[in-house]
């Protein structure tokens, strides 16, 4: 369902923001969003937290981010700290953040991955109707399970990843191991497109789910 003549249209996914610090530590400034814009893809682009960004703009849905529209930025103010709580600062976290990055697959085997992204994922078939040039990826190879379509500008082609979230017959249970070989002019922003073997309406029966992507170091 990664439409290479792009008969559907991207859509955006996003998590419940978390509960975050209050904005009053934060100062912000306005940027005005193209088209292209998405949530994570600010987030990245202004290193700013995606939830901190979520929580400065409130009133804007996340899936219809459009040219024109001002939104907020936020960028931590600028405070004195002691050389005590700065260490505090930067190693407490660090530490933290370092021993959460880990995802434990259905083997029970705990991977290091770099990333985590929440997706909106569709599922696709080797049909003609969905393959324009035939039931290849983008590097010409057989499509085959582990395959995935993706935005190249979020996850690079070669990518490896792990997903977990999903629910269908024609996938593993509990996860799966894909890479990013794929990718189509409907899958921008976070999307992502399965491959499953079978036929197109098998495929179809996947639907729309919201899936757990990480990149794996």
């Amino acid at each position: 369902m990664r439409f290479r003549l792009g008969m559907r249209a991207a859509a955006l996914a996003l998590g419940a923001a978390l509960l975050l610090p209050a904005a009053a530590s934060y100062a912000a400034t306005t940027y005005t969003a193209t088209d292209a814009d998405t949530f994570w893809a600010l987030s990245k682009k202004f290193d700013v937290p995606l939830q901190k960004l979520m929580s400065f703009n409130p009133n804007v849905d996340p899936k219809n981010i459009y040219a024109g529209l001002k939104l907020s930025i936020p960028a931590p103010a600028t405070t004195a700290v002691t050389a005590k709580s700065a260490s505090a600062k930067t190693v407490q976290p660090a530490a933290a953040s370092q021993a959460a990055k880990l995802v434990k697959t259905v083997s029970g085997e705990s991977l290091p991955y770099a990333t985590a992204i929440q997706m909106k994922a569709t599922a696709y078939s080797a049909s003609i109707e969905e393959n324009a040039w035939g039931p290849v990826d983008y590097f010409g190879n057989p499509l085959k399970l582990g395959t995935i379509a993706v935005d190249p500008k979020v996850i690079p082609l070669g990518t490896k990843v792990y997903i977990t979230g999903y629910s269908h017959d024609g996938l593993p249970a509990g996860g799966m191991f894909a890479v990013a070989r794929d990718s189509g002019s409907a899958i921008k922003g976070n999307r992502i497109d399965i491959f499953v073997p079978g036929s197109r309406d098998k495929a179809s029966k996947f639907g729309y789910q919201y899936v757990n992507l990480y990149v794996l170091d």
